[in-house]
């Protein structure tokens, strides 16, 4: 489970919580105005409903599974261990030799580019192919994150119209001051929950998704850069030095350290 997405709406909502107890305002404002939830959240879905097509609003449930489910990918250390010995293997008994490791790959993206580079497919068509794939994941990415991020530009808005609505309805009781003060308390409950939802979720939403995405992209650039040395005969040695750069400096370092202790 993605723990830091629902620890963050944790301490978003006990934020406001204990903000609103400070302040003097009371939680039970939250609760009894069932209005303001139904503008700003209905508001919201029912701007979303018309800035995309229902093709890609069927995903956002695997949006949301992908929020609060932690990015499990193949560890960058390990693929480059991977290569390595793919690349000492293809080095002495030719590419033909690596056919019985495609097998053993999980990953769709690398296990179509190893079969490309069995196949004996030309480099600039394995690294077009390659290339297109990641293009495409990337436009679903942004399309998903682009929802949220829409709902994030609507929410705060929709939290002005929920606080006009209410205030038009205090207006309308003026006799009543003490019933007056309670109305328009009431009408910026549609602000607070617009604003918290828009920058509190949905845009940091969108933003989560967008980094696993990035995380995504460069993990499968250092697949395309793997496998196009191994066809291009590069040696183990220099494919381990040539792929290190995909790793952050610390991770190297105890790379580098670990293979000089154990010799």
């Amino acid at each position: 489970m993605e723990r830091s997405t629902l620890i963050g709406i944790i301490i978003g909502l006990i934020a406001v919580g204990f903000g609103m107890v400070l302040k003097g305002a009371p939680l039970s404002s939250l609760l009894t105005n069932p209005a303001a939830y139904l503008i700003i959240f209905g508001g919201t879905i029912a701007a979303v409903l018309n800035a995309f097509p229902m093709s890609q609003l069927k995903k956002v449930p695997v949006l949301f599974k992908i929020l609060f489910t932690r990015q499990v990918l193949i560890s960058r250390t390990e693929l480059i261990d991977h290569f390595m010995t793919w690349a000492q293997t293809a080095r002495r008994e030719g590419l033909l030799a690596l056919e019985n490791s495609i097998d053993e790959i999980k990953d769709p993206f690398l296990k179509n580019g190893m079969k490309m580079v069995v196949d004996g497919r030309e480099m600039e068509f394995i690294r077009d192919a390659l290339e297109q794939d990641i293009e495409a994941m990337q436009s679903r990415h942004q399309s998903g994150a682009q929802i949220f991020s829409q709902a994030g530009t609507y929410a705060p808005t929709l939290g002005v119209l929920g606080a006009v609505i209410g205030l038009i309805a205090a207006l309308g009781n003026l006799s009543d001051i003490e019933q007056l003060g309670h109305a328009i308390a009431a009408a910026f409950v549609a602000t607070l929950l617009g604003i918290f939802t828009g920058y509190v979720l949905w845009h940091p939403f969108a933003n989560k998704l967008r980094q696993k995405s990035k995380e995504e992209v460069e993990l499968k650039r250092l697949m395309i850069e793997g496998i196009l040395s191994i066809q291009a005969g590069i040696s183990p040695s220099n494919i381990e030095e040539k792929l290190l750069v995909y790793l952050p400096a610390a991770e190297r370092e105890e790379r580098w350290r670990t293979k000089h202790v154990e010799k």
